[in-house]
């Protein structure tokens, strides 16, 4: 704080901080708030609005605890949403660990472009991509057709077509932390663990991988919350018995008219999520300080 007075002065110091704690009560706190207040009260008439029926209780997430198919829903999307961050580490890790490490700047350049051109466009847009590919009569089983993989068509969509779907539309988040914390590494140290004698896996295991684990927390942080709020993928590439849980908090508010219910659904996601995170980012150890960085 006193560095930000130093630098800026006292006037336009001032400017930056409001401007941060104004944002921070209308985006983060306000909308937080009243889900909470939604989520602990009644789903009542107009009328009966602050009446005495009108009183705080867990009824609305008690529901949840005794609905049992929401509830195999929710912990269906928790264990998925695990699934997809590790998942995409295994896709992202070997690429950022080549981009940091081996490629020349051009071959940085030509392949980071390569792989941020596709998110200049909607993430709804992206999915649709997808639903085309997997389409019944799309190009993927044209192509498995063509070369004798496969005798007829097949049919992609439900929980393989939402986890590829997810998959693809948040590798960044988890390639650009790691690739940052892979970058800072000196090759030096690498080759002094070969010239020790490691294999490659050693190399990774006690050289890299504890290096660059800030960036593999954080790629993981952001890969899973991602795809346990998603609604997109899931709407788009999902079949009547892979419903994710988002679905379900969109149908209690725009189909259900239950606000409170929908909300009761949305703080259960949120609570389970940050606490999900705060336990990952204690068995890496690594703080929140080393993630915001």
């Amino acid at each position: 704080m006193g560095e930000l007075y130093k630098r800026f002065g006292g006037g336009l110091a001032t400017t930056f901080l409001a401007l941060v704690l104004l944002w921070i009560a209308g985006m983060v706190l306000a909308p937080n708030i009243m889900m909470v207040d939604y989520a602990l009260r009644p789903n009542l008439p107009p009328s009966q609005i602050g009446g005495p029926n009108d009183v705080y209780s867990l009824d609305n997430v008690l529901y949840l605890a005794n609905e049992a198919v929401h509830r195999s829903i929710f912990f269906k999307t928790i264990w998925a949403s695990a699934f997809v961050a590790v998942a995409t580490f295994v896709v992202c890790y070997p690429l950022a660990f080549w981009l940091a490490q081996h490629a020349t700047p051009s071959q940085t350049a030509i392949a980071l472009l390569a792989l941020t051109i596709p998110f200049w466009i909607n993430e709804v847009l992206r999915t649709l991509a997808w639903y085309i590919l997997l389409a019944f009569r799309g190009p993927l089983n044209a192509l498995l057709l063509s070369i004798g993989v496969i005798d007829e068509p097949m049919r992609y969509y439900g929980n393989g077509g939402v986890l590829a779907g997810m998959i693809y539309a948040y590798i960044l988040f988890m390639l650009f932390p790691i690739y940052n914390a892979i970058e800072s590494l000196e090759k030096a140290q690498i080759e002094a663990a070969r010239d020790l004698g490691a294999s490659t896996w050693r190399i990774h295991w006690r050289v890299v991988m504890p290096h660059a684990k800030a960036g593999i927390a954080t790629g993981c942080v952001f890969t899973f919350m991602l795809a346990a709020g998603s609604y997109v993928a899931p709407a788009l590439l999902g079949a009547p018995g892979s419903r994710w849980f988002t679905e379900i908090i969109y149908n209690w508010f725009f189909e259900g008219g239950d606000w409170n219910r929908g909300a009761a659904y949305a703080l259960v996601l949120l609570v389970l999520c940050l606490a999900v995170v705060l336990v990952t980012l204690k068995l890496a150890r690594v703080n929140l300080t080393d993630v915001a960085k």
